[in-house]
């Protein structure tokens, strides 16, 4: 079982960053991807970031490519999300998640664990 615990939440200026944190338990290897989601308020969860456990490649949203950046400590067991240049349509609650299997990992229909999400609010 992979656990997802997220953190690192808040609110921000428009235009300002945050780094958000997600310790798994340490499974991310028995894992096919992980990754970072969102959902405001009235609208579908999307993908933002994804890393593939067998090569590391990337991938990212392209409402946040060259502001946003996905990355992972192994020692830590921790994924991170660096976000910056935030803007008003960032604001969402945003999920950390993982897939065992191969399969698109820019759906959230296809992932099978999740965290509990944690808050982005982004102030004018």
């Amino acid at each position: 079982q992979v656990r997802l615990v997220e953190s690192g939440g808040g609110s921000v200026q428009a235009g300002g960053s945050l780094r958000l944190s997600c310790v798994d338990s340490g499974y991310f290897h028995s894992t096919y991807c992980m990754g970072w989601f969102r959902q405001a308020p009235e609208k579908e969860r999307e993908g933002v970031a994804a890393i593939y456990s067998y090569g590391g490649s990337i991938e990212y949203a392209d409402s946040v490519k060259g502001r946003f950046t996905l990355s992972r400590d192994n020692a830590k067991n921790t994924l991170y999300l660096q976000m910056n240049g935030l803007k008003a349509e960032d604001a969402a609650m945003y999920y950390c998640a993982a897939r065992r299997g191969a399969g698109p990992c820019s759906e959230s229909a296809a992932m099978d664990f999740w965290g509990a999400g944690t808050l982005v609010t982004i102030s004018s």
